[in-house]
């Protein structure tokens, strides 16, 4: 009850850009019907879209590492005659940059960039009568507040995963399932903490926060009053001298860090677990007890895309069975298409991620946009702002 209050609050307090993004719609030249009309190129019917394909040739994407691998990439190229150009991403602050210059087609947008693509109108809406695919996505994914507004959808779900707790088991034991061993001050582990570095981690100190201090009223780890806002912080800078490393979004650094030892339990995505499994490296990833943030990202397309007919092809094809299969497996996430769950390698692999289990994601928090109005649900400027949490981070860091 408490998510649906915030997705409608939040759409209600997008109501006011509506006219704005008419406005952008209509200047790219396009029609009242669907979201197709919103991007200037775009062919009116699938036929149409994979002709112009051909002619554009290319689509160039801002992406999470690991989210357009050569294993499917190139069969999309082999199926559009698109190449699929990428440029990683290192947060989703850096993304919203990249998507800004014009140089890109799309992005995989996490929740706390792709809300505010869509205030910006950096992205359009979809015509998913143009992406046959999107038929078969989990209804229980569509249509979120980090994917739609307005009862429009803004893109394609790509997959969805929780930020995991990991951990060299030769070091931990294997038994750990709590956020504590990041967070004692005093913990036999500090100094070889490995932590991303985003300001979005502030949620995570806030979901350890929500179950360990009650007292405060944590509701949603992302939209924090002042005062649990400053808690979150003070845990943070109490957390900052023990970090042996702060990992970008480029997950290499970590990955090596695990090996080497000189980081032992820290917080992690599936796709480094993936990576330090088929090394060898005896590490462990688990959901703890407390719960934790996560993400359910969108591929979402440029207002203003030079190559819109092969991005719609992208759009169709990443969400196919076929690559849906693919993707899941590679970065270690739940597939948004069920008919994915027969093709995977693994056989126990939708299982294994919880595809279909939607009692196991609810104490996962989706990354999303901190705003002043906390989500839609306030309408006095209650909750501290992504520009406060952008601001603390820098002071964090030092």
């Amino acid at each position: 009850m408490r998510e649906q209050r915030r997705r409608i609050g939040l759409r209600a307090g997008l109501l006011g850009l509506v006219a704005t993004l008419a406005v952008v719609a209509a200047g790219c030249g396009g029609d009242d019907e669907g979201g197709s009309g919103a991007i200037e190129g775009l062919g009116g019917s699938i036929e149409e879209i994979q002709e112009m394909a051909r002619d554009e040739g290319q689509v160039n994407l801002v992406i999470w590492s690991g989210y357009a691998d050569k294993s499917w990439a190139d069969t999309f190229t082999q199926q559009t005659g698109c190449t699929v150009n990428t440029k990683n991403g290192a947060s989703s602050d850096d993304m919203i940059d990249l998507l800004a210059t014009g140089e890109y087609d799309g992005v995989s947008a996490s929740g706390n960039a792709s809300v505010r693509l869509m205030e910006r109108g950096d992205v359009a809406p979809v015509d998913t009568e143009l992406i046959p695919n999107y038929a078969d996505v989990q209804e229980g994914i569509k249509n979120q507040f980090y994917n739609s507004k307005d009862g429009e959808p803004y893109g394609v779900p790509h997959g969805r995963g929780p930020n995991l707790l990991v951990f060299r088991t030769d070091v931990v034991p294997e038994e750990t399932n709590s956020w504590n061993v990041i967070w004692d001050a005093s913990g036999p582990y500090n100094g070889k903490l490995s932590i991303y570095d985003d300001s979005i981690f502030i949620a995570d100190a806030a979901v350890y926060l929500k179950a360990t201090q009650p007292d405060l009223g944590i509701e949603d780890p992302y939209q924090l009053t002042q005062e649990q806002f400053d808690a979150a912080v003070a845990l943070l800078k109490e957390q900052a001298p023990n970090v042996g490393e702060y990992w970008p979004g480029d997950v290499a650094k970590q990955v090596q860090s695990f090996k080497s030892g000189d980081s032992v339990v820290g917080t992690t995505w599936p796709y480094q677990v993936n990576l330090l499994t088929a090394d060898n490296v005896p590490v462990k990833a688990v959901k703890p007890k407390e719960g934790t943030t996560g993400w359910s990202d969108t591929w979402m397309i440029y207002s203003e895309a030079a190559n819109p007919n092969c991005m719609y092809l992208w759009m169709n094809y990443i969400i196919s069975p076929e690559a849906q299969a693919k993707v899941a497996e590679f970065f270690g996430e739940a597939p948004v298409n069920a008919k994915a769950c027969e093709l995977t390698e693994n056989s126990n692999h939708c299982t294994d991620y919880h595809a279909e289990d939607e009692a196991w994601w609810n104490d996962v928090y989706y990354w999303t946009t901190p705003t002043a109005d906390c989500g839609g649900t306030e309408d006095d400027g209650t909750c501290v702002t992504q520009e406060d949490w952008k601001a603390a981070w820098t002071e964090i860091r030092g």
